[in-house]
């Protein structure tokens, strides 16, 4: 994979925001990612969360002022536009900051979490040439909003067209098709082998919970999440950098 290597200008951090979780877990994956984004983009790099943890948004921000930040890049770890990034996120970054505050897009949309996803399938035992055979059950937390499914289904269309036998969406919360649920359709499909792919950036209660239900449908793979996938922090600092260079 191509290196990105930039120095940003003087006085120029990035901020990555997450949701935010109870588990510990998934702040110690999300600062793990922050670190590899921080060595790649040689920027001031911090990390705030909108709910659940800490530091919110406004202590991280005071955080970069008082380190010598004139312009603060917010980076979303979010994968769709949902709900927390058109409402929360805005909300949280509303007010006058005594630093020049951008916002960049969110992760989701890029082939860079696809390539992470295989990644995270070939290290949980599949080969490149398993893809032939193998369904993939894409699972994400789930959502209200039509676009922000309409965005893992997308995923799934992408991983079919990389060669997988078969991929379809799933969501562990909501009225549509649980993980569960897409194992077994992809059994009656006639694939033989059926991995669980949790379309997540970090572990928490909900990725448990599609662990737990993709071993009850009797899944032959569960790869882990996303985490600090050399992909994702490519990612991450392609929106960061492009917006300091934008």
């Amino acid at each position: 994979m191509p290196v990105v290597r930039t120095v940003g200008p003087a006085g120029t951090a990035l901020l990555l925001v997450a949701h935010g979780s109870r588990d510990p877990r998934h702040s110690a994956t999300l600062c793990t990612l922050a670190d590899g984004v921080r060595s790649l983009a040689r920027l001031r790099t911090e990390i705030a969360f909108l709910e659940f943890d800490r530091p919110g948004i406004a202590d991280a921000l005071g955080d970069s002022v008082a380190a010598g930040a004139d312009r603060v890049v917010v980076v979303p770890l979010l994968l769709s536009r949902a709900y927390h990034a058109m409402t929360d996120l805005p909300a949280a970054l509303a007010g006058d900051w005594p630093v020049l505050v951008r916002r960049t897009e969110v992760l989701g949309g890029s082939p860079l979490l696809v390539a992470a996803l295989e990644r995270r399938l070939f290290e949980a035992g599949l080969g490149p040439a398993d893809r032939e055979s193998t369904g993939v059950a894409v699972a994400a937390t789930g959502s209200r909003d039509a676009d922000a499914r309409a965005s893992v289904a997308a995923v799934a269309g992408a991983l079919r067209r990389a060669g997988w036998r078969d991929a379809l969406p799933a969501y562990v919360t909501g009225p549509q098709q649980r993980p569960g649920d897409a194992v077994r359709e992809l059994r009656a499909r006639g694939l033989r082998r059926v991995a669980v792919a949790p379309y997540v950036l970090a572990p928490g209660l909900l990725p448990d919970r599609i662990a737990a239900e993709a071993a009850a449908a009797g899944a032959d793979v569960l790869s882990a999440p996303l985490g600090a996938a050399p992909e994702l922090v490519r990612l991450v600092v392609e929106r960061g950098v492009g917006a300091v260079t934008g």
